[in-house]
């Protein structure tokens, strides 16, 4: 271990070691305490804020209700969400009309917010009032469910809620899920709100107003959240609150760092150590390592189809061709994921109408050539290549790679280094020709894939393109019931795909949860974050 390491880790013990003294007699028992360290921080209370990060996101989850959740399936043996399986939250249940165009949720009698105050429909509605009409992020994200108006909520009475969609929508529920449609308690909202902030965003950005199992106790945005548990919480399991008395989240921005809490018991829990480090730590055998390939998730090489040269379909498919994707998963994933390459298609069709799967490129210099030749570009040309700098540990050996292969038939890679927020500006703006980047769909059915990240002039198609009859498809598979109709409309898009070739999909990376042993209940959920109330100590 270097000095500098070495430093960090006992300023990082430390620092642990003080939080779990806070409180003095409310301190809780070691057992009782679950610690999580993250290279990235928590720097909103309210996941709705424009530029959250992943852990507000977390965090949010544990400090508010929703309408409804999701349940949790087994996949390869390990435990995920289901998105096929809508449970209540705050809602005792629900019914959906016959024609699917009502959905009615019935309160529970008990629910209260944190500070005592009873939950009621006109929370509700001033909540997904709140989503649909404030400039929050929610906004786009019910716009997917087909949730665009207040006029759609409706009070029935104090514990009966409706929403009424334009036609049948199978995202509608599952939408409300999300970290976003949080119930907020109305009441103190409104207290903070203002006529330039009438739905006071600035005030729950650094305060809560939710009736979650986990009450903030301190919040040092970037740095550090402790939380304690709402006593009076039950919608984990059967009467009983959340399992942990208290969670301290730490920001600890160095991976080696973060690696070497965990393995001596300073820490309980950590999701994004390196690859290299969660190897090493699964051969010593002392901690637990789950890992989940990110199912909902894909790493993709991207490429802007209104920028020559890959303007030009058979350049993006030279590109395909010219990558040494083997190599590429040991470097930069010690092949810890699911990869999406090297498919077999029988009769050179799909195999599925699920979207990723594995496509049927492999690295063939030859006919690398040859597609550059028909592009009219036998002798190559030169081009940028960029990746985030916080995705370094990944994206620098892959990108290595790529230039050494690209070389081979006459493309020259300069690798651009980026920060995020530049990054993410260049993205925005389509400035970027060539690129690594990751999608993560929330709701991850075929035509929200396609929806979201090939189609229309928004920042998420990343390489933009523009086809018609892509386009056509998506939407039209968005209301599809049928499911044979649903899967052959999925097969058509991931043709249309291959086709086209706008980005390649690399691999579905893992998820390496590596923990205690003593930690229970880890289970893999759509924001790629840890959800605190499924967790225990046995």
């Amino acid at each position: 271990m270097s000095v500098t390491v070495s430093k960090r880790l006992r300023f990082a013990v430390a620092s642990l070691a003080l939080l779990l003294a806070a409180g003095s007699a409310q301190a809780q028992t070691r057992a009782e305490t679950l610690r999580y360290v993250t290279g990235a921080s928590v720097n909103t209370l309210d996941p709705n804020i424009p530029g959250t990060t992943r852990e507000s996101f977390a965090v949010s989850l544990s400090t508010y209700d929703r309408l409804v959740c999701f349940g949790r399936k087994q996949l390869n043996g390990k435990w995920v969400f289901d998105l096929d399986k809508i449970t209540g939250e705050l809602a005792e249940s629900y019914d959906v009309s016959p024609d699917g165009l009502k959905l009615t949720f019935h309160l529970r009698k008990d629910a209260k917010f944190q500070d005592g105050t009873p939950v009621t429909a006109e929370d509700v509605k001033w909540s997904l009032d709140r989503e649909v009409t404030a400039p929050v992020l929610g906004k786009a994200q019910l716009l997917t469910g087909s949730m665009t108006s207040a006029d759609q909520f409706r009070v029935i009475d104090p514990l009966t809620f409706e929403v009424t969609l334009p036609k049948p929508d199978k995202l509608a529920l599952p939408n409300l899920a999300t970290v976003y449609p949080i119930i907020i308690n109305s009441k103190l909202a409104k207290e903070h709100a203002t006529a330039e902030d009438p739905w006071a965003t600035a005030w729950l950005k650094e305060h809560t107003a939710g009736s979650g199992p986990y009450v903030i106790e301190t919040f040092k945005p970037g740095e550090q959240v402790i939380m304690s548990r709402n006593e009076a919480w039950n919608r984990g399991s059967a009467d009983k609150p959340a399992s942990f008395k208290r969670i301290i989240i730490q920001s600890v921005p160095e991976p080696a760092t973060r690696a070497n809490l965990v393995e001596r018991g300073d820490a309980d829990l950590a999701v994004d150590l390196q690859a290299s480090d969660v190897q090493s730590l699964e051969a010593k055998g002392k901690l637990k390592v789950i890992s989940t390939p990110q199912y909902n998730a894909v790493t993709f090489v991207s490429m802007n189809n209104k920028i020559p040269p890959f303007d030009n379909i058979n350049v993006r498919r030279a590109v395909a061709f010219a990558l040494p994707y083997d190599d590429m998963f040991k470097a930069a994933l010690f092949g810890r994921g699911a990869p999406l390459f090297g498919a077999t298609w029988a009769d050179g069709k799909p195999s599925s109408g699920a979207y990723p799967i594995p496509q049927p490129v492999k690295l063939d210099l030859d006919k690398a050539k040859e597609y550059l030749k028909e592009a009219g570009l036998p002798d190559g040309f030169s081009t940028t290549f960029s990746f985030n700098v916080g995705q370094a540990s990944t994206a620098e050996p892959m990108a290595a790679l790529v230039k050494e292969s690209l070389a081979k038939i006459g493309i020259k890679v300069d690798i651009q280094k980026m920060p995020d927020a530049q990054m993410s500006t260049q993205i925005n703006e389509k400035k970027l020709p060539f690129f690594t980047e990751g999608i993560v769909a929330w709701l991850p059915s075929t035509d929200y894939f396609y929806r979201n990240f090939y189609t229309g002039n928004q920042r998420w198609n990343y390489s933009s393109i523009d086809d018609p009859e892509l386009v056509a498809i998506a939407q039209e598979a968005r209301f599809e019931p049928d499911k044979a109709k649903y899967e052959e409309d999925g097969r058509k898009l991931n043709a249309i795909h291959f086709s086209e070739m706008p980005q390649i999909p690399l691999w579905q990376p893992n998820q390496d949860a590596v923990m205690a042993p003593s930690i229970e209940g880890y289970t893999y959920e759509f924001h790629r974050q840890v959800d605190y109330r499924d967790l225990s100590r046995k």
